[in-house]
């Protein structure tokens, strides 16, 4: 091995192990690894720029701009109330269909908000109708991920990969061009779910889960009086305010000031509840949805790469006069785009020291006899359970480059095990912490930590089959 390989596989090996230690923040640990690849020559301050300056940084930054609009408009709420007035109608079977919806969305909006907002009416109305919140909250949270599968935008990690992939030589890959593999996933996922994974989280709210409704109830009617008296003083406010009929719905995810601390303190940004209560801006609401179907109009039609199309759409908000330019950074998730940013750094390194090609090397001697398959199956399971450890960008990094080179010395199109790498990457059910959205609801739902492997286990098998029935035959080898 060559000095620089030497170098990159140390801060390959510390930044994986910080990382899976959990003390220190993800995107410091990144950066930090950037920062001593550069030090030491490994990687040209020219790659470490465009990392910082990659297509899926843009495109992330201003998406996620475009859903800071359209959540500050007061349009989620709007959403939620709808969503509630559905579950109110048609019982346990409005809650999945809500689920469903969620899902959909999951495939163009960032999934955390998505379920931030949803979860707490999921959790409300499984009580009301006193049915236990786990059987919901936990499916909430692998249908939205599996939504992230459906489209390029979906989830940062697609982005991610798809911007290594440029890297590496590759084509890009359409905003559209990934959905019948996705969508296979997500049927396959989203239906073992409903008629066999949600079966075993319980199906009647238990005594304690009963009696801490019937508190919240009780403390709910209390501040009705005192919302009234609000709602009189400010009309306009008021009328846009949650008016759900059901006493226990009066306020969205209220749990984060129970007295036993439990709940939705847990999260550590309970800010992110008070989207639901915001006051409905149509004006507002319709420019940002018009700019952000405009986005997906312009990225899919290939008039303009999404990152370009975003990162317009963005600035048109500002323009508009839809966000100030203060409430444009505050859309911007930082943490988010510095972790891709130096990840993307260890990427490179890795690609450019020929640790990727060894890498496959070595791998590819234990799966040639079973051909691209083989390969393509094998993959897709050291991603799944990586990403059960580790970021799902961080992964994304590390592993798109041995997929590409894992191809080339296959003397096979890279393009199947790039989508596998997207839908492993993301895929992840077996943990609380595999991904984002997992952690939400872990606590907010009560769950053990078993709760998710009993049911998450099963679900990355089939999800794991059906990409591979799926996959070669949209991406043929």
């Amino acid at each position: 091995m060559t000095l620089d390989q030497i170098i990159a596989l140390i801060v390959l090996i510390a930044v994986v192990g910080v990382m899976i230690h959990g003390r220190m923040r993800s995107d410091v640990v990144a950066l930090s690894g950037a920062a001593a690849l550069l030090l030491f020559g490994v990687v040209r301050p020219v790659e470490v720029q465009s990392a910082f300056a990659s297509p899926a940084v843009i495109a992330l930054a201003g998406l996620f701009v475009i859903a800071y609009a359209i959540e500050l408009s007061g349009l989620l709420g709007l959403m939620i109330r709808k969503a509630t007035s559905l579950c109110r109608r048609f019982g346990a079977t409005g809650i999945w269909v809500v689920i469903g919806l969620c899902g959909s969305v999951g495939g163009f909006l960032n999934n955390t908000p998505v379920v931030v907002l949803a979860a707490p009416v999921v959790r409300d109305m499984a009580k009301s109708l006193k049915l236990s919140p786990k059987r919901f909250l936990m499916p909430l949270s692998h249908v939205t991920v599996l939504g992230g599968l459906l489209t390029l935008i979906g989830t940062s990690t697609n982005l991610l990969v798809n911007d290594m992939a440029r890297n590496a030589g590759q084509p890009v890959f359409s905003l559209f061009e990934i959905t019948p593999v996705g969508l296979v996933i997500a049927l396959v996922g989203g239906l073992w779910l409903y008629f066999f994974g949600a079966r075993q989280l319980g199906r009647t709210a238990t005594a304690e889960e009963e009696a801490e409704a019937e508190r919240e109830r009780q403390e709910a009617e209390a501040r009705a009086l005192a919302d009234a008296r609000t709602r009189t003083k400010s009309p306009r406010l008021g009328r846009w305010r949650l008016p759900f009929a059901l006493p226990s719905l009066m306020h969205l995810g209220e749990s984060r000031s129970q007295r036993d601390g439990t709940g939705d303190a847990h999260l550590g940004d309970v800010d992110l509840y008070a989207s639901a209560d915001r006051p409905l801006q149509w004006k507002r609401a319709l420019i940002a949805l018009a700019v952000f179907v405009m986005v997906v109009a312009a990225a899919g039609l290939g008039i303009a790469p999404i990152a370009a199309a975003a990162f317009a759409g963005a600035v048109a908000l500002i323009l508009l006069g839809v966000l100030t330019p203060e409430e444009a950074y505050s859309g911007l998730k930082p943490d988010i785009l510095l972790l891709i940013a130096g990840m993307v750094v260890v990427g490179t390194a890795i690609e450019v020291t020929g640790l990727a090609a060894q890498g496959a090397g070595l791998l590819i001697e234990v799966i040639r006899p079973f051909g691209p398959l083989g390969a393509l199956i094998v993959l897709y399971g050291v991603t799944l359970f990586a990403t059960e450890l580790l970021s799902n960008a961080t992964v994304a990094v590390l592993v798109t480059p041995i997929a590409v080179a894992l191809a080339e010395s296959l003397g096979v199109d890279p393009r199947p095990f790039l989508v596998a790498v997207m839908m492993a990457a993301s895929a992840a059910f077996a943990t609380p912490f595999g991904y984002q959205t997992n952690v939400l609801v872990y606590q907010m739902g009560g769950y053990s930590y078993m709760d998710f492997v009993r049911v998450g286990t099963p679900l990355n098998l089939i999800t794991w089959a059906a990409a591979m029935v799926a996959i070669p035959i949209f991406f043929p080898f």
